[in-house]
């Protein structure tokens, strides 16, 4: 199933070069290019406070957005480079590049957990600790996961989910060549320190019985 793709929103950018760049930082904006797609670069140029936001949100570079310029046709788009001052450290210039929708990318898919009410080790006070909430795969642009599901059905205290259990989207993979872990379901705190005191207690014993 294709995710929600975000929106994108600029404005087109007459004019070229540093001077047409330089009036639009000083209109509170920060200037761009769009290209590649097999089609000519377009200037553009996005609300320096809307990409700021975005840029703190993180995954910036590795979100498909949906660009949108008044008048122009919606187009797909993965930022390829975000140039910053060099003090300020804030943007300056963006360069966006076009996919087609069968264009490979790799991107941060969020990962879903169901039926926790079916898992054993859970209904025994388990916890479940999630070691990755996004797995990065790579993906075609046309056919992007919303999210990635975990089945807990069955899962007892003690199992390992790796990224080998999770069913991938038709042509997804793991941008990590390996059998990575997702999350694991552990024992509840006390009954660990429980064990823990009881191996102690036994450790002393055995102990205790060499010395006599």
């Amino acid at each position: 199933m294709a995710g929600q793709i975000p929106d994108l929103i600029a404005e087109a950018r007459t004019g070229t070069g540093k001077g047409a760049a330089r009036q639009a930082r000083r209109a509170g904006m920060v200037p761009g290019v769009v290209y590649g797609g097999e089609a000519d670069p377009v200037a553009i140029q996005i609300p320096f406070n809307v990409l700021l936001k975005k840029l703190k949100d993180g995954r910036f570079l590795s979100t498909l957005f949906n660009l949108k310029v008044e008048g122009q046709e919606d187009v797909r788009v993965i930022c390829r480079g975000v140039q910053r001052d060099v003090i300020k450290d804030l943007p300056t210039h963006i360069d966006l590049l076009r996919l087609r929708r069968t264009s490979k990318i790799s991107l941060f898919i969020h990962v879903d957990f169901e039926n926790e009410e079916e898992a054993p080790g859970i209904k025994k006070g388990g916890v479940l600790t999630i070691v990755r909430p996004e797995v990065e795969l790579n993906v075609t642009a046309g056919d992007i996961p919303e999210r990635l599901v975990v089945d807990l059905t069955g899962k007892d205290i003690g199992d390992t989910i790796t990224i080998s259990q999770i069913d991938l989207p038709e042509g997804a993979k793991p941008t990590i060549d390996r059998d990575f872990v997702i999350a694991n379901l552990s024992a509840p705190s006390g009954l660990r320190s429980a064990g823990e005191d009881d191996e102690g207690e036994a450790a002393e014993g055995e102990e205790a019985a060499a010395e006599e």
